[in-house]
């Protein structure tokens, strides 16, 4: 049973809904999954629209009335995925453990004597560095930190591997962090910046996935549901499923893993096109660039990881497979869009600048 503590303290991050849809994706995979809401706001509790009286506060309170069990709170959420919910009078609980012994460990007791077939245990963790966090920590082997890409948010993060640190030194206790860049919008340059910065500084600690801002997952929170139910066509479907996999690849390298509905769709589909596509190959010679896109018609003009081009030599490439039509694109140098120096084909956009266009006829 892998036992994940998702935290940030920073607000806004996208922590519970990391918590919440990673959950719903790994259930997607078969994989037996319990979420801890152990955040007194309870916002992953409210945000899968289910109510209870008794919650965390009474399983880990030595001074509740109502004396339970966690399995006694733990409520089904979809197949797969159950929640152990909980309430604001969670928030009681730091005045009550301060004077405790071994109260960073109130948690880990629980869990440590806890047993039910689950594959994952995600603890959504509040939005502070206090004894829930702690206790959380504790408990877990690893550790999920939705971190955006903004500079508030990195120096956020460097506060919070200390306290991390700080934990395995006093406690004794080894835990692995990896960091998870959420809330990604790929419109602007300056987020692009920030996760270069986020790469260079924590390049093996990285998430390969990105979860991208997608107002889906808003709309799915309130609703009372997660992104799985309520469109697992849409792009946060498609980023909390991908990093699902990767979760699950690091301990199971060799698993085949169950493919929804929506991959095997996602398979079918591209095969039956796939025969009609014509591959086209970009380039641009730019030695001097730092990094180089390709926006057009065929990607809805985005500046994201998928369109972003290849160094060689000082030359830039990206290959794409498009149908028959015609595509209008440009380069974007740096931030600067300019048109193809290689493509005599150009026209004049609503901008009064210049797009440059390609004409693809596919083989029958």
């Amino acid at each position: 049973m892998r036992i994940i503590a998702i935290t940030n303290q920073k607000g806004g991050c996208g922590k519970t809904t990391t918590a919440i849809n990673l959950a719903a994706c790994l259930a997607a995979n078969n994989k037996k999954v319990l979420l801890i809401d152990l955040d007194p706001q309870a916002h992953a509790t409210l945000g899968l629209n289910i109510k209870n009286e008794i919650s965390m506060y009474d399983v880990l309170s030595k001074l509740s009335t109502r004396k339970v069990r966690l399995q006694d709170i733990i409520k089904n959420v979809t197949p797969n995925f159950d929640i152990a919910v909980s309430n604001i009078v969670l928030s009681t609980l730091e005045q009550e453990l301060a004077g405790e012994i071994s109260r960073e460990s109130r948690l880990w007791e629980i869990l440590d004597g806890f047993n039910r077939d689950y594959d994952y245990v995600l603890i959504d963790c509040p939005p502070n560095l206090g004894i829930l966090t702690i206790n959380a920590i504790r408990a877990s082997g690893e550790i999920i930190i939705p971190v955006e890409a903004s500079r508030f948010a990195l120096e956020g993060l460097n506060q919070l591997i200390g306290i991390i640190n700080l934990i395995q030194e006093r406690l004794n206790h080894d835990v692995k962090y990896r960091i998870l860049v959420t809330n990604f919008d790929s419109r602007l340059r300056h987020s692009f910046k920030i996760l270069d910065q986020i790469r260079v500084g924590f390049r093996n600690r990285l998430f390969s996935t990105i979860v991208h801002v997608n107002v889906k997952l808003k709309e799915a929170q309130s609703q009372g549901t997660h992104i799985m139910t309520y469109d697992k066509y849409c792009r946060g479907s498609k980023d909390y499923f991908s990093l699902s996999r990767e979760l699950i690849s690091q301990h199971e390298p060799h698993q085949e893993l169950a493919v929804p509905s929506i991959e095997k769709k996602m398979n079918e589909i591209m095969k039956e096109h796939l025969p009609r596509l014509t591959e086209i190959v970009l380039s641009l010679s730019a030695p001097e660039a730092k990094e180089v896109y390709v926006a057009g018609d065929f990607n809805n003009w985005k500046l994201d990881e998928n369109s972003r081009m290849q160094a060689a030599g000082g030359t830039w490439s990206k290959t794409i497979n498009l149908k028959s039509g015609r595509y209008h694109y440009r380069f974007v140098i740096d931030g600067k869009w300019v048109d193809d120096p290689n493509n005599p084909n150009k026209e004049t956009n609503p901008y009064g600048e210049m797009d440059s266009f390609l004409e693809v006829k596919t083989k029958k």
